[in-house]
């Protein structure tokens, strides 16, 4: 919460209004960071029952450096298959592929698809462009060991949330410029994709989960430096990237609390003007991280709309 008044906890879907009153999650600070790194605030849960096998691989990163992998693969389908990129979510500064392990099982499963969840570093240590490079590496190794994997290259998805979300969508501008590996589709859930502090916030977005004050932290971890400057990279913050012509079609899905809410939707609007398929889906009275409150409808919904988008975009009925 930005605060202990939950002034807008009116607003919030009566399902997600339990989890911010029990579990009140502090602004980011540095003293902060090392406390959620050794025990976070929410705890992973336990992997569901799905027919997949999860296999950690390592393979070699940017500068030689080793780089963690975690590659689901569906039991009862064989290949070629679409392949997911997942890259996960945690304000640029926490966060493992663990995280997101329950979804990446069922929907491996579900798409059916083999889906390579990356485990990049994380800022302040390692800052821009090291993650973008981190998960551009998992995405090179993908394309390359295609064969070996049993995926089809012509229908590589890049996914992600939050700061994975804002890592995927500056991937794919990247992926797209350097013009090595092709991607038919970024999935982005409320992606944190502009440094730049709005000049007219929002008046009720920010205030549960991740506010401005956690995201300028965040930002600035990623950037080595205060967020808002004239040189940041469009890599870095893809709100900033000039020309959008040529992206892959795109799924955007923001809540409508969430402090992304407005960069989101404007992005949305800037694709649509470059001439990319774009889904745009706000869910309301849902704040950032609304997933985390566990098996709530909107959270089934949400499997559903990312499940239908990813099937139609990978040419699964």
């Amino acid at each position: 919460m930005a605060d202990s008044t939950m002034n807008t906890i009116h607003l919030v879907r009566p399902e997600l209004q339990a989890f911010v009153r029990d579990n009140p999650i502090p602004q980011m600070t540095a003293e902060r960071l090392a406390i959620i790194r050794e025990a976070p605030t929410i705890a992973y849960p336990p992997p569901p029952e799905a027919p997949v096998t999860v296999e950690e691989r390592t393979i070699q990163g940017p500068d030689g450096q080793h780089l963690r992998l975690l590659v689901y693969r569906p039991i009862e389908h064989g290949g070629p298959l679409p392949a997911i990129l997942h890259v996960h979510g945690g304000g640029m500064v926490v966060g493992q592929p663990e995280m997101s392990d329950p979804e990446n099982r069922l929907l491996s499963a579900a798409l059916p698809a083999v889906i390579v969840s990356v485990d990049y570093r994380l800022a302040p240590e390692h800052p821009f462009p090291a993650p973008l490079e981190d998960c551009y590496s998992a995405l090179a190794w993908l394309n390359d060991q295609a064969a070996a994997l049993s995926v089809d290259t012509t229908r590589i998805v890049i996914k992600g949330e939050s700061a994975g979300g804002g890592i995927a969508a500056g991937l794919a501008l990247l992926a797209r410029d350097r013009g090595e590996v092709p991607v038919v589709f970024q999935c982005l859930t409320y992606p944190m994709i502009d440094d730049r502090p709005p000049a007219d916030p929002h008046p009720l977005t920010g205030e549960f989960v991740w506010s401005a004050a956690s995201n300028r932290f965040g930002w600035a971890c990623y950037l080595g430096e205060e967020p808002g400057g004239p040189n940041v990279s469009p890599y870095a913050a893809p709100a900033r990237a000039i020309d959008l012509a040529g992206l892959p079609a795109t799924l955007i899905i923001v809540p409508t609390l969430d402090i992304f809410l407005e960069e989101d939707l404007e992005y949305t609007r800037r694709l649509t003007r470059a001439g990319v398929p774009v889904e745009l889906i706000v869910y309301p009275g849902a704040y950032h991280g609304f997933h985390m409150a566990g098996d709530t409808e909107l959270h089934r919904r949400y499997t559903r709309d990312v499940l239908t988008a990813l099937k139609a975009a990978v040419g699964h009925d």
